[in-house]
């Protein structure tokens, strides 16, 4: 069931991703950098799975835009990340994708007017409870060797854009008119009305002819993941377009009146899974990866039994009956 979750999150993901405003508005409003100004939006073209290799086509999450930057072009590779971990070798995968990248660009002699390659940003969109804490640069994950041989350590960052950190800033503004933004705070809000309030944004900035496409998306990803997760009892009615939502508005708004409930329980399970990881890290040491999965898809019940068998375990096989 959980797998099923995943995989309908991933590709109502890509189906946002996949068109031209959802990235605009991810660059505009989430990378303050002042090349970001530079940039013709209207030139943003995604580029086709025909272009590039089996390699980097099996990265099925993954997206790649181009678009132009004064005479050149700008690739940008956006991963999609929706594990319930973190990746802490995310760095290595970047770097390596992004090698993918510019041996296709090679083979189609994409290069910029001075016979060079084109620059990459590859973006993480991490939209998991935890906040990311992996490291971000691939230098940061290679041992510093004195004597020189530190100049050859291979140093490639990449742009994380982790949107539960994104929406809990004090210093983020929610006011904007930007449809990424838009997203994320469906995704992480805790607040029944102001999901009611994003949403009525949304019609309002989607009712165009020409945004038909994008709102279908938006509402793809509401039917498979949003609301089966804040309501999975309700029964959803047939609607294919975001301007139908004025129809179900009133169900919604009665059904959300129990939430806070639900976030009080999700709370007391969040308060579960530290206090056990915790005891496990001060009598095991580190939580292997494998552990932290099984934790993360426990109830409340499975937690509390794992935690009175933490005390009398002698490693973790016998305490998870691995």
């Amino acid at each position: 069931m959980a797998s099923r979750i995943h995989n309908r999150h991933d590709h109502s993901y890509k189906l946002l991703f996949s068109h031209p405003e959802m990235v605009r508005d991810l660059l505009t409003g989430f990378v303050k950098e002042a090349w970001v100004e530079q940039l013709d939006f209207s030139t943003l073209e995604k580029v086709s799975g025909s272009y590039v290799t089996e390699d980097l086509r099996d990265r099925e999450d993954d997206i790649i835009w181009r678009v132009r930057w004064g005479d050149d072009w700008l690739y940008v590779y956006l991963l999609l990340e929706f594990q319930s971990s973190e990746d802490q070798h995310m760095a290595v995968r970047v770097m390596t994708y992004q090698g993918l990248l510019y041996q296709d660009l090679i083979r189609q002699e994409a290069f910029t007017p001075s016979g060079k390659l084109p620059p990459i940003l590859p973006i993480v969109l991490y939209n998991g409870e935890k906040r990311w804490t992996a490291a971000q640069n691939i230098a940061d994950l290679v041992e510093r060797v004195p004597g020189g041989l530190e100049r050859y350590r291979p140093d490639m960052a990449y742009l994380l854009l982790d949107e539960g950190a994104i929406v809990n800033d004090p210093a983020w503004s929610d006011q904007m008119r930007n449809v990424a933004a838009a997203l994320f705070r469906l995704e992480h809000n805790r607040d029944e009305q102001d999901m009611l309030e994003v949403l009525g944004s949304l019609v309002e900035w989607l009712k165009a002819p020409e945004q038909t496409g994008l709102r279908r998306a938006f509402v793809v990803w509401m039917r498979r993941v949003l609301l089966p997760s804040r309501a999975p009892e309700m029964e959803l009615p047939e609607f294919t377009d975001l301007q139908d939502l004025h129809e179900v508005h009133d169900m919604l708004a009665e059904r959300v009146k129990q939430w806070p409930e639900r976030w009080e329980e999700k709370g007391r399970i969040e308060e579960a899974r530290e206090n056990l990881l915790s005891l496990i890290k001060l009598k095991f040491g580190d939580v292997p990866q494998w552990v932290d999965g099984r934790v993360e898809q426990a109830d409340h019940a499975q937690l509390k039994a794992w935690m009175d068998k933490v005390l009398f375990a002698d490693n973790l096989d016998e305490m998870f009956e691995r």
